[in-house]
């Protein structure tokens, strides 16, 4: 089959800079890029695999895997398996068309990763997913990544799977406080209640219901949203910032989970949250050192936390939505820290290359590296790569009406696979896709 989509010009740069601005301004943003970044995302990326990888299981250690102690001390290493595996995700997308064959070792270390429920280290024999945890977090970030998985690799299960955790394990935990409030726990076995464990949850729902189109996942998600913000009123309302102190992965899910519900429900309160918590992150002398994003601890939780808030950053600079401002003011900010990062490794020793936890300072060559480091740097080329490509950067772009064959795999403008060929992209809905490389409106 084929079908022709016309490439309009004006409608891509709407779609970027606003209403009523010219192509100009959107080729200002890819003007503020020197390079696409693939090249440096395929080192960092298989730096990651190479040095910190089960491949046989697809999970990950704690360690770099030739030190004799990587096994012990990575036992309890669950949640973060969501996040390194992430941006294995993202390289799978990025690698679909142009390399095939690496890509599908990207798929056989997700499908390995899920057969091994991701290094949970909690087992329940009456629990028949493998993934249910005693932190409820933990879960969230799980079905996070699963809901990604299934997008990438057009299957359901992944999906599914999420659903089934989420509906079994999460949403029943959840409890209404004195002012009628409802919201879930950090564990199974107490009530207390954190932005770590609400704003993922509040994502989980609001991606399920884009999903199931059940109206139950977006009344969670709203509940979800409205308990957090009577929470933490004082400081979303003036400054941004999600909680106390403020913490890049919660300041990213919170703002991601903002900009679902803004599409879900056209409220604009919505967008306006997700702008103001994410640029929070990317602008606080709280969150940023001299204007990189600091380094948050050297633990394996606060060293992963960076790899949790880029995605839902780049998300946001790529939304249409978005207001020009914060989209520059971000896109230099990402560009920065990714730039940044590269001067401060040392690439000679490749593929043994380490991140540090802060990206304006080489690492020190006699610590130990940390996986949680290593995938906060590869998740920032990765999706600063991500964002170059939704930028047309080093692609081209051209007003011409091209007739599409089959063959080709089709992304949204956030550089998510919708369609690993064209032979069925008449039946997209009606907007702007990329298709070989070029920007194509499908009406």
């Amino acid at each position: 089959m084929k079908t022709k989509v016309l490439v309009i010009i004006a409608a891509w740069c709407a779609a970027f800079a606003g209403v009523g601005k010219t192509y100009a301004a959107a080729d200002t943003y890819s003007k503020l890029f020197s390079d696409t970044y693939a090249g440096k995302a395929d080192t960092l990326t298989t730096c990651l695999i190479s040095q910190f990888m089960n491949v046989s299981k697809g999970t990950f250690f704690a360690i770099p895997r030739d030190r004799p102690d990587r096994v012990s001390a990575s036992t309890y290493i669950y949640w973060q398996q969501a996040h390194a595996m992430d941006v294995v995700i993202y390289a799978y997308e990025r690698l679909l068309e142009t390399k095939p064959s690496l890509a599908a070792t990207y798929k056989r270390y997700m499908e390995a990763w899920y057969k091994n429920h991701a290094n949970n280290w909690y087992h329940d024999s009456n629990d028949p997913t493998g993934f249910l945890n005693e932190f409820t977090d933990d879960m969230c970030w799980i079905c996070l990544t699963l809901i990604h998985m299934g997008e990438a690799l057009e299957d359901t299960k992944y999906t599914e799977m999420a659903k089934t955790i989420f509906d079994s394990y999460v949403v029943p935990r959840g409890w209404t406080d004195d002012e009628d409030y409802w919201g879930l726990p950090w564990k199974s076995n107490d009530k207390g209640r954190n932005a770590c464990t609400n704003a993922p949850g509040c994502l989980v729902a609001a991606r399920l219901y884009t999903y199931t189109g059940d109206k139950s996942y977006l009344d969670i998600a709203i509940e979800l949203y409205d308990f957090w913000t009577h929470v933490m009123s004082v400081e979303l309302n003036n400054d941004g910032r999600v909680e106390d102190p403020p913490l890049t992965y919660t300041q990213g899910t919170f703002g991601e989970a903002c900009r679902q519900l803004y599409h879900i429900t056209g409220e604009q309160k919505y967008m306006a949250m997700a702008q103001k918590v994410i640029w929070y992150a990317c602008s606080s002398g709280r969150c940023v050192d001299r204007g990189i994003l600091r380094s948050e601890g050297e633990s394996m939780d606060q060293s992963l936390f960076k790899a949790v808030l880029i995605p839902y950053a780049v998300n946001l600079v790529l939304d249409e939505a978005c207001r020009s401002t914060y989209r520059t003011n971000i896109t230099k900010f990402l560009i920065k820290n990714a730039d940044t990062l590269w001067e401060n490794l040392f690439v000679e020793d490749y593929p043994k290359i380490y991140c540090n936890y802060y990206w304006a300072e080489p690492i020190d060559q006699t610590k130990v590296p940390s996986m949680g480091a290593m995938a906060s740097g590869a998740s920032l080329i990765e999706n600063v790569a991500r964002m170059a490509r939704g930028f047309n950067v080093g692609t081209g772009i051209r007003d011409v009406v091209q007739t599409v064959s089959d063959g080709g795999a089709v992304y949204d403008l956030q550089g998510r696979l919708v369609m690993r060929d064209t032979s069925a992209i008449g039946l997209l809905q009606p907007g702007l896709y990329v298709v070989n490389g070029r920007k194509v409106n499908i009406k």
